[in-house]
């Protein structure tokens, strides 16, 4: 019998990554291919099949990720206490299958009961895999930074693939000499639905080479006392999909979610800091302004597949380079296809960074993160004066908002899932980083009030007259960004105290 390996035999890799980084890389590859891949089809398929004006489409793309994100809290505290990281994924996994399968039959008809299952499966399949990428390094691995980099390199190559490839089949800009243009939006869901598939056999057919990491927290009680609470676990997440399909079709009563699921998570996370050190406290202090800065920057970045998702398609001309493309499909892929080209540069650099002892602390990346971010917005705005009287602009220029922008992500979100592992004790990580996918929650919601309000203002508006008020609404948020990244810098030396031996 093979002899299982050991925690210690996995942090102490030689190189830049240990093996294990990679089996999960393609596994959160695919889900990613499959989530970005819906992602990206949201807003779309709600104007044009659903029959949606764009204020409510705004509305309810926001509604709909911020479930997806705050759901991930419940399926990283359930991982935590009772099913383990590698149940809790197979079981996220298994709905994330189910509800592509009924969205690829029937998108229309059942288009909330399919997004219902998506949203607890995502819960249940997101946060635990990335912490299970933090448990590969030991405490004060300086190589992690470069870990979570090339996993967020991971991520964006199934984002690139789904975000392009899924629009642009339901568009018919891909594969539509053989996909017949009354299937179009069902094959579209139908990939999202065979890719999850590969993620998960991914997932089991490596999950051995593991060791001991994301094994059930309650291996030390009875196995069938144990199975009880696991069954229940799923009979309970299973009997929450009505519920949670109710609460995305009435996005008032997601309102009402938002105003309570963000204090109750700070309120359970005070709890639990009673029984920690006071070093342990200070870092967990450290995370929560990460946390809350990181939503205003998912505010801003998540019109990707809200305004700016509608902002392509009515708003960009169809070639890139000289090339015919989907513009939608650039929209959704192209900072994906950035982050593949540069994160591990990035990640590279700041090992060598590190290494000269010149490396910023997170605070400072994050803040650099926000300045980039309010750069691309700035490209964003400028496109209105690129517009011809069609009120069609440059793709081209576009892009390049996105090329800035990238650099912006890169300098937060892999290094925001690192630090979330290396600032809170293990006992707490997955209820820590599924905190920090609740700020994405926050942000995804946010993201929906603010492309709502753009869509209102252009609402009756000619082409033109609307590229000019989505455009000018872009401007508003570069602003806010800048102003974000600045005070960052300013309390950096602040939050880098109560950080203490972490950077």
């Amino acid at each position: 019998m093979e002899q299982q390996i050991t925690l210690d035999q996995i942090q102490d890799f030689k190189g830049k990554y240990p093996k294990q980084l990679w089996y999960l890389f393609f596994s959160e590859m695919w889900e990613r291919f499959s989530f970005y891949g819906m992602r990206g089809m949201l807003a779309v398929f709600m104007v044009s099949q659903l029959n949606m004006d764009e204020t409510t489409a705004n509305l309810q793309y926001g509604a709909t990720q911020a479930w997806v994100y705050a759901f991930t809290f419940i399926g990283g505290l359930f991982a935590d206490k009772i099913l383990g990281l590698r149940k809790s994924l197979f079981w996220g996994g298994i709905l994330m299958i189910v509800g592509s399968i009924i969205l690829a039959v029937s998108p229309k008809e059942l288009f909330f009961t399919g997004i219902g299952f998506t949203i607890v499966g995502t819960g249940f399949f997101k946060p635990n895999i990335s912490s299970m990428v933090g448990q590969l390094y030991k405490d004060g691995d300086h190589r992690r930074d470069a870990g979570f980099s090339l996993f967020y390199a991971g991520i964006n190559l199934g984002a690139l693939l789904g975000g392009y490839v899924c629009i642009a089949v339901a568009n018919g800009n891909l594969m539509a000499s053989v996909i017949p243009q009354n299937l179009r939006w069902n094959y579209a869901f139908g990939f999202a639905a065979v890719v999850m598939v590969i993620s998960l056999l991914t997932f089991t057919q490596t999950q051995k080479k593991l060791g001991h990491i994301g094994l059930s927290p309650l291996l030390n009680i009875e196995k069938s006392r144990r199975k009880i609470f696991e069954i229940l676990t799923y009979i309970g997440s299973l009997a929450l999909i009505p519920i949670i399909i109710l609460m995305v079709a009435n996005t008032v009563y997601t309102d009402y979610f938002m105003m309570i699921i963000g204090p109750a998570s700070i309120v359970y996370l005070i709890y639990e800091m009673r029984n920690l050190t006071a070093a342990q406290n200070k870092k967990l202090l450290a995370a929560l302004v990460f946390i809350i800065f990181s939503i205003f920057f998912w505010a801003f970045y998540e019109q990707s597949g809200g305004s700016l998702s509608l902002f392509a398609a009515n708003n960009l001309q169809n070639t890139l380079l000289g090339v015919e493309v989907d513009p939608n499909g650039v929209n959704n892929s192209s900072g994906a296809l950035f982050v593949i080209i540069f994160a591990a540069v990035i990640g590279m650099i700041w090992i060598g960074m590190a290494k000269r002892k010149i490396e910023p602390n997170t605070v400072v990346k994050f803040g650099l993160g926000f300045l980039l971010l309010g750069l691309g917005f700035w490209v964003f705005y400028y496109t209105k004066f690129f517009a011809g009287p069609d009120g069609k602009t440059s793709l081209n220029l576009f892009t390049f908002g996105w090329f800035i922008i990238t650099f912006g992500e890169l300098c937060l979100s892999p290094i925001g899932m690192s630090v979330m592992t290396k600032l809170s004790p293990q006992k707490l990580q997955a209820v820590i980083m599924g905190m920090w996918f609740l700020a994405s929650a926050y942000g995804q919601y946010f993201a929906g009030l603010l492309g709502a309000n753009i869509a209102e203002a252009a609402e009756n508006a000619s082409n033109l007259e609307k590229l000019n008020t989505y455009a000018d609404g872009y401007e508003q948020l570069a602003i806010y960004a800048v102003i974000a990244g600045v005070i960052l810098l300013l309390i950096s030396p602040l939050v880098k105290k109560l950080m203490q031996e972490v950077r």
